[in-house]
């Protein structure tokens, strides 16, 4: 009987017969610190998302420093977060980048989103041109939405581009993880308060496990942005880990 179908969500089919049974994925357990309770979790149905970690928002280079605002705090993760990833992609879970991605017509923005980034019609904002390069922000196969270098993704992570704040929204992500056999995402990248915390958000109001990696996120925002963060998170929708206790826990 032939499989046919994502490796994790595949049915059975020959000519007289189709099987709706599942490919049964071995139980992996692992336990480790977390707030507000320490946590069991289980490696086969687990992925991890990492967000934002591109040129735009980390480069010295990018958009954001172009227009005054310091990267040193996304900077300052990356070693965690490719840490955290190879350890991972070591054990089999799924590694799902999570980049702003954006059309080059900008067509499916609304002037809600594009104003956020040029409040004035005249700055620098999503689909214009970078200063000093010949890249335009954010925008789909450029070098400002590119994985920043120190970050080496592997051939068999997956990519999905998104549009707003949240990865779930006019995305396939939830398609992806559904395929995936996700039930638990790990959480890191940039901005903690803004793109990772909207999609963590909408994670589990979709009824997924959520937990934020606290050394593996950052913002450019103020630091009581991020406590809100993690208050919100522990408080109302997941829990709050360091990658260090996972990443020995492995």
């Amino acid at each position: 009987m032939k499989r046919i179908g994502p490796p994790r969500n595949s049915w059975g089919a020959q000519s007289d017969l189709v099987s709706l049974t599942r490919v049964e994925i071995p139980t992996r357990n692992v336990e480790f610190q977390a707030k507000p309770q320490n946590l069991q979790i289980d490696l086969s149905s687990c992925a991890l998302m990492i967000i934002d970690m591109q040129n735009d928002f980390c480069s010295p280079r990018g958009w954001l420093a172009s227009i005054g605002v310091s990267v040193d705090e996304p900077n300052s993760i990356i070693e965690s977060v490719g840490q955290v990833a190879d350890a991972l992609r070591n054990n089999d879970v799924p590694i799902i980048w999570l980049n702003w991605g954006n059309r080059p017509d900008r067509s499916n923005l609304p002037p809600g989103v594009v104003h956020v980034y040029n409040p004035d019609g005249n700055s620098v904002g999503i689909g214009d041109e970078l200063p000093g390069t010949n890249s335009k922000v954010l925008e789909k196969g450029s070098w400002s939405s590119a994985i920043v270098d120190l970050l080496k993704p592997a051939s068999s992570d997956l990519f999905v581009d998104k549009y707003r704040m949240s990865g779930f929204f006019d995305t396939p992500l939830d398609s992806i993880l559904r395929n995936l056999a996700v039930k638990t995402i790990l959480f890191a990248g940039v901005n903690v308060d803004q793109c990772v915390l909207a999609t963590l958000m909408d994670a589990a109001s979709l009824g997924y496990d959520v937990i934020l990696l606290e050394d593996c996120c950052a913002t450019t925002s103020p630091r009581y942005c991020v406590e809100a963060t993690h208050y919100n998170v522990a408080q109302c929708f997941g829990f709050v880990a360091n990658s260090k206790h996972l990443i020995k826990s492995l």
